[in-house]
């Protein structure tokens, strides 16, 4: 085997749960091969670099193996090298960081008190 579909490749290696997955970020222009944004269709070699970005974080992958097949998680070492520069992750880790910090009030559920509030509120309106 000297070539494998960038599709299926980036789902036998684990990078997405899912071959559609994989497709639909080829389409969105989130993977790059050597530098040069790929199809789906776009075949990789041994010895190529695979970029995806899964914002916030940008990772680099080295081939090392091709496999058409899905693989175990403890095989993968075997066939790619993760050369993600170590800033990337500091950049993943300071936005999850800042995610719980940065809620602005009023925005997804609400807190507790909030809650309560609005069921007082709810009680006062529907009681009269």
């Amino acid at each position: 085997m000297q070539e494998v579909r960038i599709d299926k490749w980036l789902w036998a290696m684990r990078i997405f749960k899912t071959r559609t997955i994989a497709l639909e970020e080829c389409k969105k222009n989130r993977i790059t091969v050597n530098g040069s944004e790929v199809k789906p269709s776009r075949t990789v070699k041994i010895g190529d670099t695979v970029t995806v970005r899964k914002p916030p974080i940008t990772y680099s992958f080295r081939v090392l193996n091709l496999s058409q097949n899905r693989l175990g998680a403890k095989l993968v070492p075997e066939y790619l090298e993760n050369i993600t520069p170590s800033e990337e992750y500091e950049i993943l880790e300071m936005s999850k960081i800042s995610g719980f910090v940065d809620r602005a009030r009023g925005s997804g559920r609400p807190t507790k008190k909030e809650r309560r509030d609005l069921d007082r509120f709810s009680e006062d309106t529907f009681d009269d």
